[in-house]
């Protein structure tokens, strides 16, 4: 990785924990490829621990930077659901140009990510998802606020971040981004029925970010004939940075070796 590279995200003052290295990474291994990404606002840094746990078990694992995060609010304002998709399939070729066999996995919106590119590639043999943001906690309200707030303001604060000492990223929520995020599920719904590669979803217990049916709209929306779905009970929605890490990353191991 190169220098040019980690300055991206390392000592950049817009980011919570600029001190995380959150550019996007290639751990070379196995034969078994595992691309992984982070999830809207975050960077690299918030998929990494869980990365690294694939890549001690032998497997070759790359998670991208996508479009807009790392940098600026006014950059993830600027990006489109389509730019995340395109950042998401420069580093899927790569693992298809070195490894026989790849699946794809992503936390909240780097969930969407997955299965948007399982759904439009066959050649994808697996999908794990961890606190797949496919719905939010969000009624039409808020919604409401969220298209007319975006006409005013960039961002606005949040009271808490989860996993917040290992998570990097914005520390406030870019409107017109979430916007795209809106987009992005409403697109990538009627797409789940393409899917039918085995599919793993985590929920966490004490997640107050994606809507807790998600994990069933998923389940009952793909083809897939494999289909396994954890709810974990001490997990927010950072699922891949909280406490219950070491479990998640065994149940996706063992997944990954049985099918």
């Amino acid at each position: 990785m190169s220098n040019e590279k980690n300055s991206t995200t390392m000592n950049n003052p817009n980011l919570h924990n600029p001190h995380l290295d959150g550019d996007a990474f290639f751990l070379e291994g196995g034969k078994v490829g595992i691309f992984i990404s982070h999830g809207y606002t975050a960077t690299a840094a918030e998929v990494r621990l869980i990365a690294e746990k694939f890549h001690e078990a032998g497997y070759t694992v790359a998670g991208p930077l996508l479009a807009g995060h790392g940098t600026q609010v006014e950059d993830l304002n600027n990006a489109t659901w389509q730019d995340w998709v395109e950042s998401g399939e420069e580093t899927l070729q790569k693992l298809f140009e070195t490894c026989n066999q790849v699946w794809v996995a992503g936390e909240s919106m780097g969930g969407v990510v997955a299965l948007y590119l399982a759904s439009q590639n066959p050649k994808i043999a697996g999908v794990m998802l961890y606190a797949p943001a496919i719905r939010l906690v969000m009624n039409t309200f808020d919604k409401l606020k969220l298209y007319l707030g975006s006409l005013l303001v960039a961002e606005v604060p949040r009271a808490s971040l989860d996993g917040s000492d290992n998570w990097q990223g914005y520390p406030g929520l870019p409107l017109k981004g979430a916007i795209q995020l809106l987009r992005f599920q409403k697109v990538t719904l009627p797409q789940l029925s393409k899917i039918k590669q085995p599919v793993l979803i985590f929920q966490g217990r004490k997640d107050t970010t994606v809507a807790p049916e998600a994990g069933e709209m998923i389940m009952s929306g793909i083809s897939s004939q494999v289909k396994e779905h954890h709810w974990m009970k001490n997990s927010s929605h950072a699922i891949v940075l909280d406490v219950e890490l070491d479990d998640v990353a065994q149940l996706s191991l063992d997944f990954i070796q049985r099918v």
